[in-house]
């Protein structure tokens, strides 16, 4: 049963509805319209693409048997320009729908019978509302990402409280969280125990002469309403060398507050006056580290895979006799190799039974969404190729793309021995793990299949050769991973 009903926000979500009858698309504009969502109507088949072309829909509700083009053709068209519209066909009968195959190639998400009750039909538009939501919250997620990454060497550039041009960082908070007022305090080392007092909005006072911990007592008011972001900006020694606080029109979710997190620490680096190159370096740890703490989050049965997958990656880069560079490349695409994890739905990623093949197709899709999001980054654009084919397999069959043998990227072809060996070997929810023997032997059955054979003598030869400390340390996760960062 049903504990609450959904009501969307007003107007946040549209849904364009298309059907040749009239009087089934004003029957669901105004069935929907009630909930909150904005419902647009159509009967003219490609009338609806060009407005679907021109204009922002999130849903489309389409008639399956139309005139003059049916229902797929409609949807062929509209794939040929917009892949991110959520589509759900209507049927006057289960015999009309169009093959699955159709449905898969197509991307529909899926179907309803109609009938004298909606409420089905209801259930289906909340689920693509929630996977809107998810998408939503990782675009704006990677976009933040990525404006921080690029504005690192603009925070790097300030070397001292006095030389300190807050305005420009104050700038970038702006961008990155919509923030009605705000100030960043720093010691200045010229003027003793008084604050650089640089501010934006009606908020603030005068704040010359109070020191960091003062200011944080200013602030608890702002804090009790959920609206406020702030940090004591620390040095390496735990020193306080200033402190930022932001106001922001929305409470902060997670993203926004592992963001800003990231954020204030970069900004006291700055005021540390540490050297920029050595910086710019901690604060690109720092993203990866919190990418691979947001995987982690995901699922406790997976906690610390990443990092044992760069692990063993790493040292068979190493026994193929691979330079710095390459190994830097392995480490890093093997840490963020299920990034794109995030954007799969947690009802499909923490399901405890057999995933139907639509859903399949879902998981399939997180090398794409792991590009997505590691392509906006400068850093990471070049492990991109590497974390897209890593679920492509040696003797073809594998995904995205179907690569074969040497067209999979070598560091590619690495991490999926890993990848695979650290699964096998580890307990997951469905399964227990397997002994070290159990999972060479399903290498080796799998040599040049799955994965590149050579790859794999070398790699069951040198497991047995890894310190058993190593190993260990792999099962304590943050003690490996402060091993992996060196922090």
């Amino acid at each position: 049963m049903r504990k609450k009903r959904y009501r969307a926000d007003e107007n946040k979500y549209s849904i364009l509805t298309l059907d040749d009858d009239p009087i089934m698309t004003e029957t669901i504009q105004s069935y929907f319209q009630p909930l909150g969502y904005r419902v647009d109507i159509e009967n003219d088949p490609y009338a609806a693409i060009e407005r679907i072309r021109v204009g922002n829909y999130d849903i489309l509700l389409l008639d399956f048997l139309m005139t003059p083009i049916c229902g797929d053709q409609v949807v062929e068209q509209i794939r040929t320009f917009n892949q991110d519209l959520f589509i759900i066909l209507l049927t006057g009968h289960k015999s009309m729908v169009p093959p699955i195959r159709t449905i898969r190639a197509l991307d529909i998400q899926g179907y309803y019978e109609k009938s004298d009750r909606f409420d089905q039909l209801e259930l289906l538009v909340e689920s693509c509302i929630k996977s809107i939501d998810h998408m939503r919250t990782i675009k704006a997620y990677q976009k933040s990402l990525a404006e921080l990454a690029n504005a690192l060497p603009e925070i790097y550039s300030f070397r001292t409280a006095d030389a300190l041009e807050a305005p420009p960082i104050l700038k970038i908070a702006k961008r990155l969280w919509t923030c009605t007022s705000g100030f960043l305090a720093a010691w200045s080392e010229t003027v003793p125990r008084k604050l650089v007092r640089y501010a934006f909005g009606k908020k603030f006072e005068t704040l010359d002469g109070m020191t960091p911990q003062q200011l944080l007592g200013q602030i608890e008011a702002m804090e009790e309403t959920g609206l406020c972001m702030r940090t004591l900006l620390q040095d390496t020694d735990g020193n306080a060398v200033g402190v930022l606080a932001l106001e922001t029109q929305k409470k902060p979710g997670f993203y926004q507050e592992r963001l800003f997190e990231i954020f204030s620490r970069q900004c006291a680096s700055a005021l540390e006056n540490n050297a920029l190159m050595t910086r710019v370096k901690t604060g690109y740890l720092e993203v990866i580290q919190a990418l691979r703490l947001m995987v982690d989050a995901k699922d406790i049965y997976t906690r610390g895979h990443s990092d044992r997958v760069a692990y063993y990656a790493v040292q068979l880069a190493v026994a193929l006799g691979k330079e710095e560079k390459f190994c830097e490349r392995v480490q890093l695409a093997g840490l963020l190799h299920d990034i794109g994890k995030m954007a799969v739905p947690d009802e499909i990623l923490l399901a405890e039974r057999r995933l139907t093949n639509e859903e399949l197709d879902v998981i399939r899709k997180h090398p794409q969404y792991g590009c997505s999001i590691l392509s906006a980054i400068t850093h990471f654009r070049e492990i991109v190729p590497i974390v897209r084919s890593h679920h492509e397999r040696y003797g073809g069959g594998g995904y995205p793309d179907g690569l074969i043998g040497e067209e999979i990227p070598e560091e590619s072809r690495i991490i999926s021995i890993a990848d695979a060996f650290d699964a096998m070997t580890s307990t997951r929810r469905y399964r227990s793990k397997m002994t070290f023997e159990e999972a060479a032997k399903q290498l080796r059955d799998n040599k040049d299949i799955q994965f590149d054979g050579a790859m794999v003598d070398v790699f069951l030869a040198l497991i047995p050769k890894l310190p058993k400390e190593e190993i260990a340390l792999t099962e304590r996760t943050e003690l490996f991973a402060e091993r992996i960062f060196k922090l």
